[in-house]
């Protein structure tokens, strides 16, 4: 395997110092340099060619989504942004996300040395990730106008979404593509706390359904897609003739919480057959379990191909157990999903 060079590009000493430090704590990373503004970065950029950039948000001159803008335009490279713990940090981190970047690690509140450097693995584990995400994917642009869907009679029918690593522009694109009376959509994100909230009004404000992160006990409507919150596993529960979210809040699952295997084993033992699951671009293996549990419940899985993939890793998993009836490109999922709600039940009206 080939050393992976990474940039780190921050205007914080300090912030520079700590990356550094852990960069160089792993063999198979090589730091090529830490640049404290995006005029420094671009001359690195030319003479490094780095696999991986870290990418400050805020920087002076000129800020962290104009460099990157730029970067993605230029030479596309992979890029994690260091984020703020803060409601404008989370916003500006998805529209970077969107302008091309492939992750995000969120910079501690307090004590940074201590908090960056107990994330250690996790910033190690993540630049790994990144060296093998494919930047240069098909982009779907903004904007998709779902078709005329009728009318989806039942609110018994349930779509569940898994994604790790690339997922909230995969979400995003997909949501974007569903009519706002589609069925009930169960998502989950691997993302720390203090996001996902800001991404489900991300997603509100841009999708035709209602978007939210999930709230316990609270019925699941058709026309409404819940996200977990960052530090809970989403989980469902029949009541009466509706069901209902539950938030569990167990130890994290294979590295995870929220975890796709929770939600998908879940939506498998409540739903059965009325479910759909998905399964998009992320690195790891969480929900091949789980979509086995709702193929051997009678429900219909699919998953996103390699090409239109930040990283593969998560579908291939999927593919892998063999219960998965699809694989499609990620602008293929919406007519896809509406005609095959169509035939679950027979319940659509055209």
């Amino acid at each position: 395997m080939q050393p992976i060079k990474v940039l780190i590009v921050d205007d914080s000493a300090l912030i520079r110092s700590i990356l550094s430090e852990i960069v160089r704590s792993d063999p198979q990373l090589i730091l090529v340099g830490a640049a404290p503004d995006a005029y420094v970065a671009k001359d690195l950029v030319n003479q490094y060619a780095p696999d991986v950039i870290t990418l400050d948000v805020e920087m002076p001159k000129v800020d962290g989504l104009t460099f990157l803008d730029r970067l993605m335009k230029a030479r596309p490279t992979p890029v994690i942004m260091i984020s703020s713990l803060t409601e404008s940090g989370a916003e500006v981190t998805f529209r970077a996300l969107e302008l091309g970047a492939v992750d995000f690690i969120a910079k501690p509140k307090l004590d940074i040395r201590h908090g960056i450097e107990a994330y250690q693995q996790e910033i190690i584990h993540k630049i790994k990730n990144a060296a093998g995400a494919n930047v240069r994917r098909p982009r779907l642009k903004l904007g998709l106008t779902p078709r005329d869907s009728g009318h989806f009679l039942t609110s018994e029918k349930i779509l569940a979404i898994g994604a790790s690593t690339g997922g909230t522009e995969a979400i995003k694109d997909l949501l974007l593509q569903l009519p706002a009376d589609f069925p009930a959509i169960l998502i989950t994100q691997h993302m720390p706390p203090g996001f996902t909230r800001t991404f489900a009004a991300r997603l509100d404000r841009l999708c035709s359904m209602s978007v939210s992160e999930a709230v316990d006990n609270e019925r699941i409507l058709p026309g409404h897609a819940y996200l977990a919150p960052g530090d809970k596993h989403l989980t469902i529960k029949r009541s009466g003739a509706d069901y209902r979210i539950v938030l569990d809040d167990r130890p994290r699952v294979s590295g995870h919480k929220p975890s796709v295997d929770v939600m998908f084993g879940s939506v498998a033992e409540v739903a059965g057959p009325n479910s759909v699951a998905v399964i998009l671009t992320g690195m790891g293996r969480d929900g091949a379990i789980g979509i086995q549990a709702i193929a051997g419940q009678g429900g219909y899985c699919l998953a996103q191909d390699e090409h239109s993939s930040v990283i593969f890793g998560m579908p291939k998993e999927a593919i892998k157990t063999g219960v998965v009836h699809q694989v499609l490109p990620l602008d293929q999922f919406g007519e896809a999903l509406i005609q095959i709600f169509k035939q679950i039940g027979k319940n659509y009206r055209t």
